[in-house]
């Protein structure tokens, strides 16, 4: 079986937020970049987990990205794909991204390709969806476990207010969340290895982004916190109510 995992970076959780060239770029000095992780605990974990129970499977990682992202690769690599696609391109559209990866896949006939649920930067959660789309394959969202019986999927996955389990023939295109796997650490073997483990460069093919970065805005300040006696509580309730909308 062939996997193909989308992984991508993103800036650490500490990151300090600010932007450049009139709020329409993201600040990246002195920025620590990671894998994401959704991509990394959920898809890029649960497709190690697969390999182990079928040592046939091989795990192919992709992102789109210019060369400063080629450490995060390594890291994947070392974590367990055996080999890794770079699509040379530097895009946030998210149909242009959904583009590149479709692309690759076609060509590569991948048994399963694993996405996770959303990046924790623009948080967009849909190129999974877009994927599918353009290699018509069938798409399952927010999942929580993924097994498999044969050619077919068993995949469990959020809905409101509770889950649902889908049955579907491979190939088909997972979003994955938490509950699919448990995180993992590279140890020094991975590590090693990942230096030799072959990461092939490929040109994007031609396509028209839809969407373009207007402005960033940051969050407005948190408001002080007021402290109310215990003696009032007809102020507390006032104030839940005209100033935080409570109810």
């Amino acid at each position: 079986m062939k996997i193909l995992v989308c992984i991508s970076k993103t800036p650490d959780t500490t990151a300090k937020i600010a932007f450049t060239d009139n709020n329409t770029k993201f600040a990246t000095d002195g920025v620590q970049w990671i894998l994401n992780p959704y991509d990394e605990w959920y898809a890029l974990v649960r497709a190690i987990e697969l390999k182990e129970a079928d040592p046939a499977t091989s795990i192919h990682l992709i992102t789109v990205g210019s060369a400063d992202v080629e450490p995060i690769i390594r890291k994947a690599l070392a974590l367990g794909g055996d080999e890794a696609i770079r699509v040379n391109a530097d895009s946030h559209d998210s149909y242009y991204i959904a583009s590149q990866i479709a692309a690759v896949a076609k060509e590569g006939n991948y048994d399963l390709i694993f996405t996770g649920k959303e990046t924790i930067d623009y948080n967009g959660s849909s190129i999974g969806g877009m994927v599918a789309e353009l290699l018509d394959l069938p798409y399952v969202s927010l999942a929580t476990k993924f097994n498999l019986e044969g050619n077919n999927a068993i995949i469990d996955r959020e809905i409101e207010g509770g889950e649902e389990t889908n049955k579907v023939t491979l190939p088909v295109i997972v979003s994955c969340q938490k509950g699919m796997a448990e995180q993992r650490i590279p140890n020094m073997k991975g590590i090693m290895g990942a230096r030799t483990k072959p990461l092939k460069v490929v040109d994007p093919i031609a396509t028209e982004p839809l969407t373009s970065v207007a402005s960033f805005d940051l969050p407005p300040a948190k408001a002080g916190v007021k402290l109310i006696s215990a003696d009032n509580p007809e102020e507390l309730v006032k104030l839940l109510h005209e100033e935080a909308k409570a109810f």
